[in-house]
C-alpha cells in the first residue's frame, strides 16, 4: 500500500481504489493474527476449559478466542470432531440440555487433566507478536477508514493533509521496526 493516497484526493473511481486499499489491509491483518494453534493443543485446551466446568462446544469456542486474547478462535468443523474423540476415548460425556450437548470430563478425563503437566494452549499461542497484537489490526483498519472518510468528503488541502500524515505514520512505524 506504499503511495496508494493519490495527492488529488480520492474522487470518481479513485474512491472505489480506496476501499479495495482498506478491504486488502483488513484482510492481510486477519491472515496475519492467526487462528490457529498447534497440533494437540486444541484437545489440550479443551480439557482445560471442561475441567472448570461443563459447556457446550460454542461456549468451547468463545473462551478459547477470550482467553488468547482474540489470537486463537477454532472453528466448529474442528472442535466439534475433537470432542466427538475425547467421547470416544472416554474423556468427556455429552448429555442434553435445551436441546444443546453439554460437555464435562469423565473421571478418566480428569485423571488426563491432572497428570498433564502442559501450560494452558491460549497461554502461548501468538506469544511471538507480543501482548496486545490483536489491537493492532484494529487501529490499522480504523485508520484506513479514517482516510477513506477523508478522501470521501475533504477538500483537497484537507486530502493533502491527510497523506502528509498517513506518510509521517508509515515512517514512524518503520522506524519502530528498525530499533534494536
Amino acid at each position: 500500500m506504499h503511495n496508494s493516497f493519490p495527492a488529488n484526493g480520492f474522487m470518481g473511481n479513485n474512491l472505489d481504489g480506496m476501499w479495495q486499499a482498506v478491504e486488502e489491509f483488513r484482510s492481510r491483518f486477519e491472515k496475519r493474527a492467526g487462528t490457529r494453534a498447534g497440533r494437540g493443543e486444541l484437545r489440550t485446551a479443551i480439557l482445560a476449559l471442561l475441567a472448570e466446568r461443563p459447556m457446550h462446544g460454542y461456549q468451547i469456542i468463545r473462551e478459547i478466542e477470550e482467553r488468547s486474547g482474540g489470537n486463537w478462535k477454532p472453528s466448529a468443523g474442528s472442535v466439534y470432531p475433537t470432542l466427538q474423540l475425547l467421547a470416544d476415548e472416554g474423556f468427556v460425556n455429552a448429555e442434553e440440555s435445551s436441546g444443546r450437548k453439554i460437555y464435562s470430563l469423565t473421571e478418566a478425563g480428569r485423571e488426563d487433566v491432572a497428570s498433564a503437566e502442559a501450560s494452558a494452549p491460549w497461554d502461548s499461542v501468538g506469544t511471538s507478536s507480543g501482548p496486545g497484537f490483536a489491537a493492532l489490526p484494529k487501529a490499522g483498519v480504523d485508520l484506513a477508514q479514517a482516510a477513506a472518510q477523508v478522501g470521501r468528503t475533504g477538500t483537497p488541502k484537507q486530502v493533502q493533509e491527510a497523506v502528509a500524515v498517513l506518510e509521517e505514520a508509515r515512517r514512524r512505524l518503520y522506524s519502530i521496526l528498525a530499533q534494536d
